[in-house]
């Protein structure tokens, strides 16, 4: 199991379609994968779930994964938290 602290640098509070772009960033991978927001763990895998985070940049998360590919599905879902261009 990985898990990592991300800095997200994207406002998505009340925007679908990044939050909907990162589920399917998490979709892609065959670990599971969780994302961590205050006393919240959800599903990276779920659009419901991950509207509820209610992301706002410089929010702090935590991404956990654990299977055949965690590293690298922690790696990207971090890159897109943090790309300033979503």
């Amino acid at each position: 199991m990985v898990r990592k602290s991300v800095k997200i640098a994207m406002d998505a509070k009340t925007e679908t379609k990044p939050v909907a772009m990162l589920v399917q960033v998490a979709s892609q991978f065959e670990s599971r994968i969780y994302v961590e927001s205050g006393t919240k763990k959800v599903n990276a895998k779920s659009i419901m779930g991950m509207m509820t985070l209610k992301f706002g940049d410089g929010k702090e998360v935590y991404i956990s994964a654990d299977g055949n590919d965690e590293i690298h599905a922690v790696n990207e879902m971090e890159k897109y938290l943090t790309s300033a261009a979503v």
